[in-house]
């Protein structure tokens, strides 16, 4: 499932950001790249070393792990840190599917990409072509979403990044392994989980059925989680 998640970010946040990376010091993107994905990515990262990285990098885990939103979507249990591109005129990634084990920054430590995020850093406003083109079984959906705000999907799933024709594109991405693996019940739980909040929204905390269901939705999580 693809979920849109808004207002990650402040537009201050967004701006400030936007400040720091545009005098950056950025290196060629295949530097994160697999050997085949590294053949269709033509793009800029700020190098996983620089200060600047581990800066911006700490402020989205904090913003990320604050969102209801998120959390309810993606039942996290272990994010890598995030990386920075930038994409200017004729630069693209062409379809390609994430590596399935990373390593966390600065250790030995190995997780499973379950889930892969990219919170938009520039206004759509501000570029031509650049859209996250995600695969998924009903099709290809295109993504271009407001700067601060991001988009989650499976990352088992292909997906490009078309090429610029206009302006720069600035990003943040990231990969998060679940506490529940599938896809497919990680859904499920979203939507039971919503489900309970309208509930709670128009019955209360102390209605019957929010208990009822809020027992389902726990023991669910118990039967599927891999801690």
């Amino acid at each position: 499932m693809i979920h849109h998640i808004p207002n990650v970010l402040t537009k201050e946040q967004v701006i400030e950001f936007r400040r720091l990376m545009e005098d950056a010091n950025w290196v060629g993107g295949k530097v994160t790249a697999g050997t085949l994905s590294a053949s269709v990515k033509q793009n800029q990262q700020l190098s996983e070393q620089d200060p600047l990285t581990h800066a911006l990098s700490e402020i989205v885990i904090k913003a990320i792990w604050q969102n209801p939103l998120f959390q309810a979507a993606a039942l996290p249990h272990k994010i890598i840190p995030p990386l920075f591109n930038r994409y200017d005129e004729s630069e693209s990634f062409g379809f390609h599917v994430d590596n399935s084990i990373r390593l966390i920054r600065g250790t030995s430590e190995q997780i499973r990409t379950d889930l892969s995020c990219t919170l938009f850093l520039s206004e759509p406003e501000e570029y031509q072509g650049g859209e996250l083109v995600i695969e998924d079984t009903y099709g290809y959906h295109e993504v271009k979403l407001s700067a601060g705000d991001a988009v989650l999907y499976p990352s088992t799933s292909l997906h490009e990044v078309s090429s610029i024709q206009h302006g720069s594109r600035f990003a943040s991405f990231f990969w998060v392994q679940s506490l529940v693996r599938d896809d497919s019940k990680r859904h499920l739980l979203f939507t039971l989980d919503e489900s309970i909040r309208e509930l709670r929204k128009t019955h209360g905390d102390a209605y019957s059925e929010v208990m009822k269901l809020t027992n389902i939705y726990h023991n669910l999580i118990r039967m599927w989680s891999e801690l």
